[in-house]
């Protein structure tokens, strides 16, 4: 469930801007990853507790919509505004199917939401293209933002992650969850269980495509979860475990339900706690 976010700011600060120098991956004990990339970070201390191809560019799938909201936020436009889903939003290479028709008047918050929450692909690329300056400056602005983050293997070619050309590393997508969990409203959006809109005559109801917000022991505060044939399953998050906060990023799990049994597996591997103090050892 998500958590009012516990701040600790001066070590994210010290992240967001500083090179990071990752270890090599950790002895794991019976911590069985199946993604293919993997990478656990402590917030509170910066130790990176296992790691796993975590430099290796890879397709992020709709882990792209953490940095669409970053920007989009960071635009400071009004969040009641309405915005109207455009023929120019449908998807026109990979077919997605989408709930919000042509036509569909939502506020930018609401759109906003529907894409962190439920990964809603016409809900992230009607607010880009709504951003000031067309998507052109939305997607000009994702790729500088990355930049400052110090994410020098992402690159952003849309704002749905659709495009395979939208690639980081587990490295890269550390400073993003961190950065996008000083904004409140990503917190909200992202982690609550379910909203229902208004669309014409009718009440839609949409929920979030990460199980784990709906279970009363998960304390998560940020997460983004991301799908596509070139990028597998994939699912960022930062939940605190042990009451610190700890950093998930998952990439490339097969399987549907693998990256949440994987989350589940990397929780209980730092509750056990051999793994974390040898990584904290440095072994």
């Amino acid at each position: 469930m998500r958590s009012t976010f516990r701040p600790w700011l001066f070590a994210a600060t010290t992240l967001l801007f500083a090179p990071l120098s990752w270890s090599q991956p950790v002895p794991s004990g019976k911590l069985q990853i199946k993604s293919a990339s993997v990478l656990i970070m402590d917030e509170g201390d910066e130790t990176v507790l296992y790691s796993k191809q975590a430099q290796k560019v890879m397709p992020i799938a709709s882990i792209t919509k953490l940095m669409t909201a970053l920007v989009v936020l960071e635009g400071e436009q009004p969040l009641d505004e309405t915005v109207t889903i455009l023929q120019v939003d449908r998807d026109k290479t990979k077919g997605n199917a989408s709930r919000l028709a042509v036509g569909t008047k939502l506020t930018r918050g609401e759109l906003l939401h529907l894409a962190l929450m439920s990964s809603e692909n016409r809900a992230a690329q009607a607010v880009c293209r709504a951003y000031t300056g067309g998507l052109p400056a939305c997607l000009k602005a994702m790729n500088a933002k990355a930049r400052k983050l110090g994410m020098k293997s992402s690159r952003f070619a849309d704002p749905t992650g659709l495009s395979s050309n939208n690639v980081a590393t587990a490295s890269d997508l550390v400073k993003l969850v961190v950065a996008a969990s000083h904004e409140p409203l990503i917190q909200e959006y992202s982690t609550s269980e379910k909203l229902t809109v208004k669309v014409g005559r009718q009440l839609l109801q949409f929920r979030n495509t990460n199980s784990l917000t709906a279970k009363d022991d998960w304390d998560i505060s940020i997460q983004k979860t991301g799908f596509t044939q070139d990028a597998g399953q994939c699912l960022v998050m930062r939940t605190n475990i042990q009451d610190r906060p700890t950093v998930i990023v998952l990439l490339n799990s097969f399987g549907k339900l693998t990256r949440v049994a994987d989350a589940r597996r990397v929780r209980k591997w730092i509750e056990g706690g051999v793994g974390t103090q040898m990584a904290r050892a440095g072994k």
